[in-house]
C-alpha cells in the first residue's frame, strides 16, 4: 500500500537563479518524493507552457501560481490515491489541465508532482530509482555527451553554435568516460588561459571564450583532446546547433552573432563539410523546429555516420516525433521530461523511439537544478547517452555524481 497522504509545493530557484516549482509527495507509509524542475533558455515553440506569474515580482519569472496549482487543484484529485499508478495519475493530472499544452495549470507544477510521484513509488518499493523506472527492462550506464565550451544563447560570446561536447567512444565503464572527459576539460581551460582567452562559464558550465569563428572552437577542443593524451579516434565531438534560434524565415538562417545569412540548402552544405572535416559524430537541431524536409535532406546526406538529433525539432512529444519517423528526419531524439509534462508521455516517447531505431539521449536544461533524477532516468529506460553539461557547477556534476553511485551499485 503506497497511498498519498500529502502533496506540497513550494518556489525553489534554479542554476540561473530564477524561480522554480518543487514539489513533495508524502504517502501515509512515511516514505517520501521530492522533485524540482527545470527551465530551459533555448526553448522549442511546441513545448508545454511553462507557467510563470509574470507582474513585477522577480522580473515576471515567480511561480507562485504553478505552486497554487499543484497545493489546491492537483492536490485535491491525487490524495488518498496510489502513487505506484503512475499512468493513471498523470492521466488524471492531465485531464484536470484539459488543455493540449498544459497551459492551464503548467507543465511545470504537472512534471514536478509526476516525478515526485515516481520517487515516493520506488521508495515505497524498496527499489532505487532507476530499477523501479526499468520495471524487468534491461539497465545500463549511458555514455556523457559533455559540455565544454558554450555558444548561442546560453553564454554572452560571440559563439553561434550552442554547445560543443565530447563524448569517449568505447570506454570500459562511465568512471572512465568521466576520467577522459574532465581530463580533456581542464586541459581546454589551460590552453584558454595560455591563448589568453577567457575561461568564465557559461548557462551550463561549458567555458565561453570569444573566437574568431565557431571552427576554431572545434579546432581548440581537438587540440585538448591530444594534449590530454587521447586521440580523436577515441573521443569524438558533438554539436548543438540549436538553429531554431538563426530562424527568420522559413528555410533562412541568421546567425547574428556573426551575421552570417544561408538557407537551408547553405546550412546543410555547412554540416556537410564539418562533419567530413572534424572528428563530429553527432548534431543536434541542426536546422529549425519546422524544417522537417531539411533535416530529411541532411539525414539523407550524413545520417548514415552522424547522429542527428531532434530536440526543437521533437520536443519529447509523440506527435511530432511520429512525424519525423515517417519523413525520416533525424534519427535520434532529446528526451526533456519538461518539454513535455509527465513522465508517463515521456517513457511513451522513448518508447516509440526505440521501436523505430532512433536513439535515445536523456538531457538536462540549461536552468537546471540539484535534482539528480535524470541519472536515473537514463539508467531505467536504457537510453544510451546522456547530456548534462560540464563537469562544472553543481547542478550538472549532481548528475554525473549520481551515475558514479548508481555504477557502483550495479
Amino acid at each position: 500500500m503506497c497511498k498519498i497522504e500529502n502533496i506540497e509545493a513550494f518556489e525553489l530557484y534554479d542554476s540561473r537563479g530564477n524561480p522554480t516549482v518543487a514539489v513533495r509527495v508524502i504517502l501515509r507509509n512515511g516514505k517520501q518524493g521530492l522533485s524540482i524542475v527545470p527551465s530551459g533558455a533555448s526553448t522549442g515553440k511546441y513545448e508545454s507552457f511553462e507557467l510563470r506569474d509574470g507582474g513585477e515580482r522577480l522580473f515576471g519569472k515567480g511561480v507562485k501560481k504553478a505552486v497554487d496549482a499543484v497545493n489546491t487543484e492537483i492536490r485535491h484529485a491525487l490524495l488518498g490515491k496510489e502513487a505506484n499508478r503512475q499512468r493513471e495519475l498523470d492521466t488524471i493530472m492531465l485531464e484536470l489541465d484539459g488543455t493540449e499544452n498544459k497551459s492551464r495549470l503548467g507543465a511545470n507544477s504537472i512534471l514536478a508532482v509526476s516525478v515526485a510521484l515516481a520517487k515516493a513509488a520506488a521508495k515505497s518499493a524498496g527499489l532505487p530509482l532507476y530499477r523501479y523506472l526499468a520495471g524487468n527492462n534491461k539497465l545500463s550506464l549511458p555514455l556523457p555527451m559533455m559540455n565544454i565550451l558554450n555558444g548561442g544563447a546560453h553564454a554572452a560570446n560571440n559563439i553561434d553554435i550552442q554547445e560543443f561536447m565530447i563524448q569517449p567512444q568505447n570506454p570500459a565503464c562511465f568512471a572512465e568516460s568521466m576520467e577522459i572527459c574532465v581530463n580533456i576539460y581542464h586541459t581546454l581551460k589551460q590552453k584558454l588561459k595560455k591563448a589568453g582567452l577567457l575561461t568564465a562559464v557559461g548557462d551550463e558550465g561549458g567555458f565561453a571564450p570569444n573566437l574568431k569563428s565557431d571552427e576554431e572552437a572545434i579546432e581548440l577542443i581537438c587540440e585538448a583532446i591530444i594534449s590530454a593524451g587521447y586521440s580523436t579516434d577515441t573521443v569524438k565531438i558533438c554539436l548543438d546547433a540549436a538553429a531554431s534560434e538563426w530562424v527568420t524565415a522559413k528555410g533562412i538562417y541568421h546567425r547574428k552573432k556573426r551575421d552570417i545569412k544561408m538557407d537551408s540548402s547553405e546550412l546543410i552544405a555547412m554540416w556537410e563539410r564539418l562533419v567530413k572535416t572534424y572528428p563530429i559524430i553527432s548534431i543536434e537541431d541542426g536546422l529549425g523546429e519546422e524544417d522537417f524536409e531539411a533535416t530529411a535532406e541532411l539525414t539523407r546526406k550524413i545520417g548514415g555516420f552522424c547522429t542527428l538529433v531532434g530536440d526543437d525539432l521533437f520536443v519529447t512529444n509523440q506527435k511530432r516525433l511520429q512525424k519525423g519517423i515517417e519523413e525520416k528526419a533525424a534519427n535520434a531524439i532529446l528526451i526533456k521530461p519538461n518539454q513535455i509534462g509527465t513522465l508517463t508521455e515521456t517513457l511513451d516517447v522513448i518508447a516509440l523511439a526505440k521501436q523505430n531505431d532512433y536513439r535515445v539521449i536523456v538531457s538536462h536544461r540549461s536552468g537546471d537544478t540539484e535534482d539528480s533524477f535524470l541519472a536515473d532516468l537514463a539508467v531505467g529506460v536504457d537510453a544510451g547517452q546522456i547530456k548534462t553539461g560540464a563537469p562544472c557547477r553543481s547542478e550538472r556534476v549532481a548528475k554525473y555524481n549520481r551515475l558514479l553511485i548508481i555504477e557502483k551499485e550495479l
